[in-house]
């Protein structure tokens, strides 16, 4: 029995993950769960799971909560606010955090965890992403596993097993192309938040499914892995994958190279950050090759993805730019979505905003969180300059 807390129970990364728990009883325990405001679902949650301690971001609906579940006979302990995710991390004996907390809020309850040195599926990129130059340092330091949950970093993480020291040469991350992947390159100055949100392979939040279509989910990959594998950029390609079938791969010294291959489903590079080192038998449908038929690949066009090259260069500048490059895009995607600039204003937003950063090569949390509240302004106030 695997003890497991969740932070961000009530997002598509929590309620998956909660799936597995009530399909794998005897294999998983959730100790403590997080959300954001969603009380009906999360009260629904602790009924159903009966952790030890939970805690709700939004202060002003502890109330609400407490009185949700009142009539449990056996309560947890019920916390509110941002500093209760950080207490509901470091809680008790679990052995894994699950840090699915959307953005730049999973940073500081992920720091907690691992200072109270618990093993971390990740499924929260913007901790490395924004915080790599301080995470992999606390990582070292608390001697805790950093165990991918997102189907790409599980899949290089998968295929590294039994990879000797130094043998690893690069690294390929696969990507549908988003909602547009078919369309040229032209037509997307008039295309809808609506049509962007069409993914065509996967069901997740509208966020992530934004950054598909702009390709900055694989740019925000690209820096993912260098802190995660130790590789450098240069290591890192980035390959149109339109089936979804080949999740990554990666090419060893010898030419040889490693593919993890499975259905489009979360749940499977969850399940192995839950279950790691070991592997669950499960019943889940199984891959078919012969009905998969053809898999192609291409290279991405970087017309079409300016925010991946935009990633790219906030890597390789490193300090508080992957910060700055992360908090401009979900400032900006944010607007997107409430329609407040048009989706060719999206890259053009970024790249303004990460011009103007004055970064600090060698950052101390502060200057990340910092760095991270001057990018959300400089984007929220170009876009006002333009109304």
């Amino acid at each position: 029995m695997k003890r497991l807390t969740l932070l961000g129970s009530t997002g598509s990364i929590g309620t998956q993950t909660l799936d597995i728990v009530a399909e794998y009883p005897e294999q998983f325990q959730v100790v403590g769960m997080t959300a954001g405001g969603n009380i009906d679902l999360f009260a629904q949650q602790i009924r159903q799971f009966r952790p030890e301690i939970v805690a709700i971001a939004n202060q002003n609906k502890l109330t609400t909560l407490q009185e949700a579940i009142a009539d449990l006979e056996a309560q947890p302990i019920v916390l509110a606010g941002a500093a209760a995710l950080e207490t509901v991390a470091g809680y008790g004996d679990s052995e894994v955090v699950v840090t699915g907390i959307v953005g730049c809020a999973g940073m500081l309850p992920t720091i907690a965890a691992i200072k109270a040195g618990k093993n971390i599926a990740l499924a929260n990129k913007e901790t490395l992403i924004a915080g790599g130059e301080v995470v992999v340092p606390l990582v070292k330091k608390y001697g805790v596993k950093l165990l991918p949950a997102d189907s790409e970093h599980s899949a290089i993480f998968q295929c590294l097993q039994g990879v000797p020291d130094r043998g690893l040469r690069r690294i390929i991350l696969t990507a549908s192309g988003g909602a547009f992947r078919d369309r040229p390159t032209e037509e997307l100055v008039t295309v809808t938040v609506a049509d962007a949100l069409k993914h065509p392979n996967w069901a997740m939040g509208k966020k992530i499914t934004i950054d598909s279509a702009t390709l900055m989910n694989k740019g925000l990959e690209v820096i993912e892995a260098h802190y995660l594998f130790g590789v450098d950029y240069d290591q890192i390609e980035i390959v149109i994958h339109p089936q979804s079938i080949v999740h990554s791969l990666i090419e060893l010294e010898d030419t040889s190279v490693l593919a993890q291959l499975g259905l489009p489903d979360m749940r499977l590079p969850l399940l192995y950050a839950l279950s790691y080192p070991e592997r669950v038998p499960t019943q889940w449908e199984r891959l078919d090759l012969v009905k998969c038929g053809t898999l192609t690949f291409r290279a991405p066009d970087h017309q079409k993805y300016p925010c991946m090259d935009l990633a790219y260069a906030a890597g390789r500048a490193g300090g508080t730019m992957p910060a700055v490059l992360n908090a401009a895009n979900e400032q900006v995607v944010e607007l997107f979505l409430q329609e407040k600039i048009s989706y060719m204003q999206i890259a053009d937003l970024i790249k303004y905003v990460c011009d103007r950063h004055s970064h600090v090569s060698k950052p101390e949390l502060e200057d990340i969180l910092e760095a991270d509240q001057w990018a959300r302004q400089a984007v929220i106030e170009q876009v006002m300059l333009k109304v």
